[in-house]
């Protein structure tokens, strides 16, 4: 008798303590609802994807309280505002490329690729290893954001171009839209870079606007029908090294965020990482294919040409350094993961692709 009522007080306990926890639960994880623009089109099933599968990922990591809505290109603002849209809070988030907001400041762009610098495996290295991410949002907290990478597209080619390109000569007067600072590097060389949003593209190639084109690779390339209007597709992708796709949320709005969902959204980011670069790597080798067969002309960049990219890079790099202190920063710790990566990988990773394809090609 004693025993049983010690086990109804003790279910009595239980219960009053579940009563308890259920509003004391939904008290620190509230249902919130975001809303997330995007610069890319729904067309580009990767890129936009990727966010989407960001999205699902946080409200299953929040069982349902935090969802974030995606909304493409143009719905709700222009691609290439998203981060204007954030950063005045018209909308809480967005999924973008940093790259593309180089007329704010350039420093913008060593968050995404720069010209020469880093590869995929060095990014994530730098990000996530040795304080790339925290130092990215020293500087994006003066634009009233705080970002987390949810997207690798891996080494960027080189861009379709209507005729070859043989010379340094052949790159004057070309009128080329080609995101962040390789733009600025081709303009020393004479080119006349344009900055388009994903979804414009086309129909500014369609129409001789412009006269050449670097996007993404082959998968997102064929999905925009680039080779419908020029045939020559370039390599190697020496203005993006690998990409690295942001999303950007309001600082303020961010920072009100209960703890949980702080950390499912930098758990779905790292996710969507992979999940983008996994997407690719599966991707573009058959879109390559299929690009070949339609009688695009697949063209490797005159070594003379790459020298002149380069050195124009080397003295743009030093030129902003000169005046712009984050920029400058950001890029000798940069350097200094490229230059330690390469002298291993040398003698590592590389060596073991030259041996496979030495080998395959038998």
């Amino acid at each position: 008798m004693q025993r049983r009522s010690v086990l109804q007080q003790s279910l009595m306990a239980g219960a009053g303590a579940a009563t308890l926890a259920s509003p004391a639960l939904a008290q620190s994880n509230p249902a919130i609802r975001w809303r997330m623009t995007s610069s890319f089109t729904r067309v580009l099933d990767v890129t936009y994807g990727a966010a989407d599968y960001f999205c699902r990922r946080v409200s299953e990591l929040t069982d349902g309280q935090f969802q974030i809505q995606q909304f493409a290109a143009g719905e709700i603002v222009g691609g290439l505002q998203a981060l204007d849209a954030v950063q005045q809070g018209s909308v809480e988030a967005a999924a973008t490329g940093a790259l593309f907001f180089i007329g704010k400041d350039p420093t913008f762009a060593l968050a995404a690729a720069t010209p020469f610098m880093l590869n995929p495996r060095q990014q994530h290295a730098w990000l996530w290893q040795q304080g790339g991410n925290e130092m990215l949002n020293e500087f994006f907290a003066n634009y009233n954001v705080v970002a987390f990478p949810f997207g690798q597209t891996g080494n960027q080619w080189g861009g379709w171009f209507r005729n070859e390109i043989r010379t340094v000569e052949n790159l004057r007067g070309l009128k080329m839209r080609v995101a962040g600072l390789a733009g600025n590097v081709m303009q020393k060389l004479g080119t006349v870079p344009q900055q388009i949003a994903p979804g414009d593209i086309y129909p500014a190639l369609e129409r001789g606007v412009i006269d050449a084109v670097e996007y993404i690779g082959p998968h997102d390339d064929e999905k925009l029908g680039l080779n419908r209007v020029a045939r020559y597709y370039y390599y190697p992708g020496w203005g993006e090294g690998g990409t690295v796709f942001h999303g950007m949320f309001n600082k303020e709005k961010y920072e009100a965020l209960p703890r949980l969902y702080k950390t499912a959204i930098a758990v779905a980011s790292e996710a969507s990482t992979l999940m983008m670069m996994s997407a690719y790597d599966t991707k573009n080798p058959d879109a390559l294919m299929r690009l070949l067969a339609s009688g695009t002309q697949l063209r490797a960049f005159p070594n003379d040409v790459l020298a002149a990219l380069y050195r124009s890079t080397e003295e743009m790099y030093n030129e902003i350094s000169a005046t712009n202190a984050n920029f400058k920063k950001i890029l000798e710790a940069q350097i200094a993961v490229r230059d330690r990566n390469y002298a291993y990988h040398q003698v590592a990773d590389f060596q073991f692709d030259a041996m496979m394809l030495r080998l395959r090609r038998r």
